[in-house]
Order: structure tokens, then sequence, then C-alpha cells
């Protein structure tokens, strides 16, 4: 494997590591927990930990699911707290969601792979390290917000992987 590939493999699974260990510290009955918010309308929607970590897998999922078979779906659907109701669905969401990840990465020959154009589903052309870097950057992102979310309603130390 090529070092920006490499670089690249290790820094979405590490976004995968931090996203188990979390949800290994959450409560049950904590996971779609709404934080408390003022009484003012919040300028963009307020999630819980879960649905944080369930939009940080998703940014990987779509992104991972559009290298390698083409389809972009959003997995809006199928990622709903309804649908993944306990730590322990979530968890197998997870390891979906990685298993999809390294199908992707093994379809990458080497670092010259990651400056093709790839199509995106709003029609954008992009080079594939590009594509990349924007989908951890989302799935950071969402994660992130996840440790935030965890952090207002428990002092347990958080991984850091």
């Amino acid at each position: 494997m090529d070092q920006l590939i490499a670089g690249l493999d290790e820094q979405f699974a590490r976004i995968d590591g931090r996203s188990r260990a979390l949800l290994s510290l959450i409560p049950a009955e904590h996971l779609y927990l709404p934080p408390r918010t003022a009484n003012v309308a919040a300028a963009y929607p307020v999630y819980s930990c879960g649905e944080h970590l369930l939009r940080s897998a998703a940014a990987v999922e779509q992104t991972f699911g559009g290298i390698t078979t083409n389809l972009w779906d959003d997995p809006f659907e199928w990622t709903l707290p309804e649908s993944l109701a306990t730590p322990e669905l979530v968890l197998e969401y997870l390891a979906e969601v990685e298993a999809t990840r390294r199908r992707g990465f093994e379809s990458f020959a080497d670092d010259g792979d990651l400056s093709k154009e790839i199509m995106t589903p709003s029609g954008e052309s992009l080079k594939l390290f590009s594509l990349l870097l924007e989908t951890l950057a989302r799935a950071s992102h969402h994660q992130g917000r996840a440790f935030a979310v965890f952090s207002l309603f428990n002092d347990a130390r958080l991984p850091h992987l």
C-alpha cells in the first residue's frame, strides 16, 4: 500500500475505532438522549450522541458504497434511531460500514488511483483524494459532535485512539 492510501486508510480506521470506543461508554438509555438546549431555537438541528455516530458512519458508508458499487444511496433510511435502537445494532452497523470501507481501500492499486476523477451524486466530478478528504472531514465533524454530546451527560474519560 502506498503512503497516501495507507495514511487515509489509517485515518478512516481511527474514526471507526473511536466510534466503537465511544459507543462502549454510552449507557443504552443515553444513546439517543437529546442534549439539553437553551429555550431559544437552535440555528441547526440538535442531535443525540447516537445520531451523530450514525451520521459519521453514514458519511463513510455513502462514499465507499459509491466507490465500490457506484451506488450513492443516502443511508438515512436505514440509519434512523428507530432502526438502530440499541448499542448492539449500532455496533453491527459500524461493522458493515467498516467492511464496505475496507473493500473500497482494497480496490486502490496505488497512490496514483487517488488522482482519478469520480462522479459524485451531485453530478460534480472530484478527484478521489478530494472526495476521501471531504468524507473524513464530515465523519470527523459528526464524531466530534458525538463526543461533545457525550461529555454533557458523562464525566467518563473519552477514548484517545
